[in-house]
């Protein structure tokens, strides 16, 4: 199997319609997937990976390789943190780049314009995922938002080599508790893994810088369960220092999530009022059949 890519580039042209049954087939069945020709200016991936590798080089490397987790490890000693090291960086509704310990202004600048570019690609695909779910294009956007918009933030990671692979994990089986997460990820070293059909499927760096997306818990809970989160790892490797910028794009805080009733099924019905609308509808669509459904269901309960 290999994973879904969703080629951008072809939702302007003739294959529109093919692209967007791919990408609600990603969605779907998979929950996560890759995108190509995203419109995102790649010479400033490449600078934001280099930056932040040069951060870390400078000022977490050595603080990493000195705490607690790894004295324990050489002594074959294991525990339940995560073998990474990391921070992470809110860009909406207020930034906190500025207070980040020892972050350049080199850094803070390519970051700020590699996020607002990515922030554009994230609306544009919560617009098709909308419009594959048969929503408003707005929709996710509005449950999202509370007060203030919808939440926008970066997770920075280095999943540092590892003398004991087999003893520790870069990060540990979970789902994400957010929307819509969008990865920029090492071109060179491996880790990621998700689960797919009970098997662990491992991600292939990125290469050409594509983004690797994966929805979050609130996206299956806005969608009733259509577009699932799905559960992944990092492991960790001997040779190489695996980079990962995951940039979440999330309900804010006080936003109030619930399944968008149009995606809900028909319920506190009678079976015989049922079996009567389908004895005239058997051979109609059955979308249209539950519409109808659950129209007289809420009509009844009013």
């Amino acid at each position: 199997m290999e994973i879904p890519v969703i080629n951008f580039a072809e939702l302007d042209g003739e294959n529109k319609s093919k692209t967007m049954s791919l990408l609600d087939h990603a969605c779907d069945k998979w929950g996560f997937f890759m995108v190509d020709n995203h419109g995102i200016d790649k010479e400033l991936m490449e600078k934001v990976k280099k930056l932040i590798n040069s951060h870390y080089e400078e000022h977490l490397k050595k603080k990493f390789y000195q705490s607690e987790m790894v004295k324990a490890l050489s002594e074959g000693k294991t525990s339940d943190a995560d073998w990474e090291s990391s921070f992470f960086i809110w860009h909406k509704p207020t930034s906190n780049i500025c207070e980040i310990p020892n972050i350049s202004e080199e850094l803070s600048k390519t970051m700020d314009e590699y996020v607002s570019q990515l922030h554009k690609f994230a609306e544009t695909l919560s617009k098709l995922m909308c419009e594959n779910l048969g929503l408003d294009q707005e929709e996710i956007m509005k449950a999202f938002s509370g007060s203030k918009g919808p939440a926008f933030g970066t997770k920075v990671a280095k999943y540092p080599e590892c003398p004991r692979p087999e003893l520790m994990r870069g990060l540990r089986e979970h789902t994400d508790a957010g929307g819509i997460i969008l990865l920029l990820q090492d071109d060179q070293v491996p880790g990621l893994e998700f689960q797919k059909d009970g098997k662990w499927f491992p991600i292939p760096p990125s290469k050409n810088n594509t983004i690797f997306i994966n929805t979050g818990d609130q996206l299956e809970i806005l969608s009733n369960g259509r577009y699932k989160s799905v559960v992944h790892r990092v492991m960790t490797v001997k040779h190489g220092s695996r980079l990962s910028i995951a940039t979440f794009y999330n309900p804010a805080g006080d936003a109030i999530i619930s399944p968008v009733p149009k995606l809900l099924y028909p319920s506190g019905y009678k079976f015989q009022d049922y079996l009567k609308l389908y004895s005239t509808t058997k051979f109609g669509n059955k979308g249209a059949r539950l519409e109808t459904m659950k129209k007289l269901a809420n009509a009844d309960s009013a």
